[in-house]
């Protein structure tokens, strides 16, 4: 555990695999901007990898102010024990007082180990990250400009803030596309800060012989238009009626955690709190009950239609439109008129 230093920088883990930058770091920078602007102290990247200089002009240009870029050989291929305690020296020497991690495979697996050896906390899959004030109910001691930690709890029926004031640093994963990336500037200024790994052999205790990436099959961030099914669809063969609808309109096909559970697609397709996050400009919900932790993954989109048989589900509650019926029989309606006007 390291000193509680409110002056600390704001810092994101900025994971890289084979020399090209994961979107999550990325899409982190800004939020820790808007953090370290609230606490007026800069922002730092760290960068750890091999043959990666190129990347840490990448991270200045999305909002660091610091880049602390180690590179050795034995860090070419990301492997936790090592990577944990050249990142826990980082934290011990420069003594950040928020660290931010993306919630992928390797963020979730690598930010507890830093967290268990720091003896710090840890928050995951957190929605919203902002900066307020806590107040200690038996001493009455009032801690400003705290960490708030922010996402949903208890199956996603409350929203849960944590914090921190204890313990440091404050440290977070945050999901993949829950924050919005910020447009680079390739004409900002920053400072690279080369350390050492000092690496030994107990340090690396797996050799990796070969790598490999299964690709998504969609790209749900990206997609302007989503057509998204759920439970209510009631079968893998009437989910067809979905990909005919996104087919139609060029668009992508999403579903809930529930649908995917029943089999009716595969788990790249899904969309809320355990899924993707999404803002498509029209997002159509089809056999969607609109559960809180789906709500968490589209609600910022900015069209919303809502198929449901239920007039009182919760979907259309934040629907723009809103159309009650056998989405097996709206569907195909909406299809037909889309052609017919092509």
């Amino acid at each position: 555990m390291i000193k509680v230093n409110r002056n600390g920088e704001v810092w994101v883990f900025a994971e890289q695999h084979a020399g090209q930058m994961e979107d999550t770091p990325l899409e982190l920078m800004g939020r820790a901007r808007t953090l370290a602007d609230t606490l007026k102290v800069p922002v730092g990247a760290v960068l750890l990898g091999h043959n990666i200089d190129g990347l840490a002009q990448k991270m200045i240009q999305f909002g660091a102010d610091k880049v602390y870029l180690v590179e050795d050989a034995g860090l070419k291929d990301y492997q936790a024990t090592s990577y944990a305690k050249v990142v826990c020296h980082l934290i011990e020497k420069f003594e950040p007082q928020i660290v931010l991690y993306g919630a992928t495979v390797t963020g979730r697996d690598l930010a507890p180990r830093i967290a268990s050896t720091m003896k710090a906390g840890l928050t995951a899959d957190c929605t919203d990250l902002r900066i307020g004030e806590h107040k200690v109910t038996k001493t009455g001691e009032l801690h400003e400009n705290l960490l708030l930690q922010i996402r949903p709890a208890f199956g996603g029926n409350i929203i849960a803030t944590i914090i921190n004031y204890e313990r440091w640093p404050q440290m977070a994963t945050v999901r993949e596309g829950v924050m919005v990336m910020p447009q680079p500037h390739t004409t900002r200024v920053g400072e690279v800060i080369h350390e050492k790994a000092n690496l030994t052999p107990e340090d690396l205790p797996l050799e990796i012989l070969e790598e490999f990436k299964t690709e998504r099959k969609v790209n749900l961030k990206a997609a302007n238009i989503i057509v998204a099914g759920g439970a209510g669809v009631g079968s893998r063969d009437n989910f067809k009626n979905i990909w005919n609808l996104a087919n139609c309109l060029g668009g992508a096909v999403g579903a809930t955690r529930a649908a995917i559970d029943l089999g009716y697609i595969d788990h790249d397709h899904q969309i809320g709190q355990t899924g993707t996050t999404v803002r498509p400009k029209l997002y159509i919900a089809a056999g969607i009950s609109g559960a809180i932790q789906h709500q968490a993954g589209m609600d910022e989109s900015q069209k919303i239609i809502a198929i449901n048989t239920d007039p009182e589900a919760p979907i259309f509650c934040y629907a723009h439109y809103k159309i009650v019926g056998d989405l097996n029989m709206v569907i195909p309606m909406m299809v037909k008129a889309i052609r017919e006007k092509i």
